[in-house]
């Protein structure tokens, strides 16, 4: 109430506003945003999953909501018929999450972002790192060219796999990998794996490469005592999954199943795009599995149709997170 009577009473042309932390302090927020003042605030949460996720801060960035689609508009999308989808537009147009002191990343277009999030789409934010000597790299996000290059090879491992300890769940502490994301590589795989909290309480340390060169000194202290590391080279569910595998057994051999996850990989953004069916190469069983895990993964329906040896996976477009 306050800082609307200011801006009613005193017409600022800025308002910078110290952590956003409760329902209505996000709701004077969108007020003002609305009344055309420019707005700059700092909210509670880590990254822009967090805000998503948190019913009381979530309209800052347009709010989730569940809707129930009628059979034809359904049917006309592709879809299930209860989707998630942004509310409204956001407070803001530009959000920078804080990873590091000296790391932020930047999302130029928050509707736009949020709304890949929720398809399940990677995100690509624009990256800033300040140096030693305090000159400031901007890594701008890459092209949708180079985006699918890389979504191809990221599959390819990004490390020689480690010496775990031999016990049926495995124990990781990720640094700086997003936790939705490992959870949800997690389930498509279904691997005995544990997330823990702390460093002293892990089997392995997983981290991403960006942030290999400034490890805190508990990491430090952890790996100089011998504790496995593996690099992640993206933050996304795909590098993620073939790391799970990686360290699993899945009985099936290495060459093949690359070059299944691959077409699976390229399949699933090809429907989640184009929202049309896709059907793969034959496989043998175990490898079919794979497949169906990792589609089903992002919210997509799969079936597995013909006879062997020529039985194969089809991947049918419909929405959810």
């Amino acid at each position: 109430a306050v800082m609307i009577e200011a801006v009613e009473n005193h017409m600022p042309e800025v308002i910078v506003i110290d952590e956003i932390g409760t329902e209505a302090e996000a709701l004077a927020a969108r007020t003002i945003a609305e009344r055309g003042v420019q707005l700059i605030a700092t909210a509670h949460g880590n990254a822009l999953d967090n805000l998503m996720q948190n019913p009381t801060l979530s309209d800052l960035v347009g709010g989730i909501q569940a809707v129930t689609l009628g059979d034809d508009e359904a049917r006309r999308r592709g879809t299930r018929k209860t989707v998630l989808e942004r509310k409204a537009p956001p407070t803001f147009e530009v959000l920078v999450e804080i990873q590091e002191r000296d790391r932020l990343a930047v999302h130029h277009d928050v509707a736009h972002v949020v709304d890949m999030s929720l398809r399940g789409l990677p995100l690509r934010p624009e990256l800033r790192l300040r140096d030693e000597d305090g000159k400031v790299e901007i890594r701008k996000a890459p092209a949708p060219a180079e985006a699918q290059t890389a979504q191809v090879t990221e599959l390819r491992p990004a490390a020689p796999k480690p010496r775990l300890p031999n016990r049926k769940t495995l124990r990781i502490f990720p640094y700086a990998v997003n936790r939705s994301r490992l959870d949800q590589a997690i389930r498509i795989c279904q691997a005995p794996v544990q997330v823990v909290n702390n460093v002293e309480d892990a089997d392995m340390i997983l981290m991403l490469k960006s942030h290999e060169r400034h490890q805190p000194k508990r990491l430090q202290f952890a790996l100089s005592q011998g504790m496995p590391l593996h690099v992640l080279r993206n933050n996304t569910v795909t590098q993620i999954t073939y790391f799970l595998r990686s360290i699993a057994d899945q009985r099936v051999p290495q060459p093949e199943c690359d070059a299944a996850m691959r077409e699976v990989e390229l399949a699933v953004r090809d429907v989640m795009e184009n929202k049309q069916a896709v059907e793969l190469s034959p496989q043998k069983t175990s490898v079919r599995r794979l497949q169906h895990q990792f589609a089903e993964g992002y919210g997509l329906n799969t079936e597995s149709t013909g006879a062997e040896p020529q039985r194969r996976v089809v991947i049918y477009p419909a929405a959810g997170v």
